[in-house]
């Protein structure tokens, strides 16, 4: 596709009109650097939270020796100094937290199953084969922790058992969003005012206050469909952000276009919101009416489940008018807040 021919236009106001139109489409992003506050702080824990308890470790018997230790009480002073028991489940290839089973050597040198495929069966510290002998006590010993989500430096004030605490982590709602840009796969994760300032200075996208919009959509070569993205628009009403997406793709062996909205945050908050999408012309209209999806739903996954206001090449050329040669769709929409009455109607509230 010829990016110079794809043209898109953004008009805050859905009262204004216009007919000059320049932009482009998506052409992907230069390399960002992950933000830094969500860098590790160290630790097995992602840093912070409670006290770990301590094991000897007994000369010679590696980590799982010093697990059996722990379980047994411990021994007596005279080897290595103490190790926390949160290092002694982290994996020494990966270095990722160690969970059943917990392969050993015959010397007693742990690591994840994961890793013991990849080391060819042969022990990473002392280089004996592995065999299948588990660390039962290193496992026993695990199951008696509690540890802090790895999200707390963000805020997450929970603390899990050992064995629940990856399942948490997956849905925490302190952990970071990936950026929603939807041109080019983008690794920048952060909360959503890093993103939103991310959007604005890094990927140069449009920025609007209010919850109506007014765009008009253009592009000179309308058979030319495939994985056309026009340029992303954020908007900011009832004090979120909200994200417009418009783009061309094959469905199936037909060419459409499609537009919807993606909310920044959790998908809990985002079905306290509402948007319509409208696309007319030549006296016939679409509409669309839909809840905003989370950005925890990454684009891909939100245009191929089709949750939006779709319309067909023919359809958009049709509203285009003209000679049906270039494809110039106007959308317009608005968002709004659900409210509940106290006779427990819903009351649409729309932004000032």
């Amino acid at each position: 596709m010829d990016i110079d021919r794809v043209e898109c236009l953004s008009i805050p106001d859905a009262s204004m009109d216009v007919d000059d139109v320049d932009g482009g489409v998506v052409g992907g992003h230069r390399g960002l650097p992950p933000h830094s506050a969500l860098l590790p702080a160290g630790g097995f824990g992602g840093g912070g939270g409670r006290v770990f308890p301590k094991v000897n470790v007994a000369g010679g018997g590696g980590a799982g020796a010093a697990a059996g230790g722990a379980v047994a009480g411990g021994g007596a002073g005279g080897g290595p100094p103490p190790t926390s028991v949160h290092e002694l489940l982290e994996c020494p290839v990966c270095t990722n937290s160690m969970f059943p089973p917990i392969h050993q050597c015959q010397n007693g040198h742990t690591l994840c199953s994961t890793c013991k495929a990849r080391v060819h069966n042969r022990c990473p510290t002392c280089r004996q084969e592995l065999g299948d002998i588990r660390c039962l006590a290193l496992e026993k010993v695990a199951e008696s922790l509690e540890l802090p989500c790895k999200y707390c430096s963000l805020g997450c004030p929970d603390i899990f058992p050992y064995y629940s605490k990856i399942k948490h982590e997956a849905q925490c709602s302190f952990r970071p969003y990936t950026c929603p840009y939807a041109g080019s796969e983008c690794a920048v994760a952060g909360d959503i005012s890093f993103l939103v300032a991310h959007l604005r200075d890094d990927h140069k996208v449009d920025m609007h206050s209010g919850c109506t919009f007014n765009h008009r959509y253009v592009k000179s070569n309308p058979r030319e469909v495939e994985n056309a993205t026009w340029m992303l628009t954020v908007f900011h009403c009832f004090g979120q952000y909200f994200c417009l997406h418009f783009e061309a793709f094959q469905l199936g062996m037909a060419p459409v276009y499609m537009a919807f909205l993606r909310f920044m945050g959790d998908e809990n908050e985002a079905r306290n919101y509402s948007y319509s999408l409208e696309v007319g012309g030549n006296g016939r209209k679409m509409v669309w009416e839909g809840t905003p999806r989370s950005i925890r739903d990454s684009h891909r996954k939100v245009r191929d489940s089709h949750d939006g206001l779709i319309i067909q090449r023919n359809m958009a050329l049709f509203f285009s008018g003209g000679d049906r040669k270039e494809l110039k769709l106007r959308v317009t929409g608005r968002i709004w807040k659900e409210q509940t009455s106290p006779d427990g109607a819903c009351i649409p509230n729309l932004c000032s």
